[in-house]
């Protein structure tokens, strides 16, 4: 079996459907890998990395279409729907797409694959349990997120996030007030609270409260 993976063409999307990194787990279950060239280069992975991990560089998007029997993408055609749109005509009967699809958003995108006898496999809609945990993007992604935010909180705030002492005085440490506290949430809280923050979180669901402290944040409890 040929697993194909296409660079990302989603406006500003850097990420990559499989890394070199992951190359010889798959080399250990017998399938090859056949890759686009520059599928990597946003993500800071060169076709020469795929080449020293085993994987084939092919000669263009189509040739990946045309000889790959899964196609492993970040964004597939429903959550992609503009650019997406000219990947339709390259799929053929039998292939299987793998990616984030956007089933709900765009139920429509996943009607037009079927029509063209592919099977799409949306990673939004695996089950969160242990033995997907491997897969579940979404868990990953929104850790990401919440690692993300409190940077660019940090880099936009015209103050330091810790509590410095100075010869020339003492700065406060930032206050943060996150809102929620589900993955991104406890994210956004782990990181502040590393950069010196003074952290407090609110969630509709007293039951994080332990996982807020846990992390150092001060939990806010409002009366609804």
């Amino acid at each position: 079996m040929i697993i194909g993976v296409v660079r990302e063409t989603y406006p500003g999307e850097r990420r990559v459907a499989l890394t070199p990194a992951v190359l010889a787990s798959l080399a250990k279950a017998k399938l090859e890998v056949l890759v686009e060239p520059g599928a990597g280069e946003s993500a800071g992975a060169s076709d020469a990395d795929y080449r020293e991990k085993g994987a084939q560089i092919a000669q263009s998007r189509a040739d990946v279409f045309a000889r790959a029997d899964v196609i492993a993408q970040v964004r597939t055609l429903g959550a992609n729907p503009v650019s997406g749109r000219a990947d339709l005509p390259l799929v053929r009967r039998g292939q299987i797409i793998v990616g984030m699809a956007d089933p709900l958003g765009s139920p429509g995108a996943a009607q037009d694959l079927a029509e063209r006898g592919a099977t799409l496999l949306s990673l939004e809609l695996i089950p969160r349990i242990t033995r997907a945990q491997s897969m579940d993007v979404l868990t990953s992604m929104a850790s990401i997120a919440g690692y993300k935010a409190v940077m660019l909180a940090a880099n936009t705030l015209p103050k330091m996030f810790p509590l410095l002492m100075t010869p020339a005085g003492t700065l406060q440490a930032a206050r943060v007030f996150i809102i929620g506290a589900g993955v991104a949430g406890l994210g956004a809280i782990g990181i502040a609270r590393k950069l010196g923050a003074v952290v407090e979180a609110f969630d509709v669901r007293p039951v994080v409260r332990e996982q807020v402290e846990s992390l150092g944040g001060k939990f806010v409890q409002m009366e609804l």
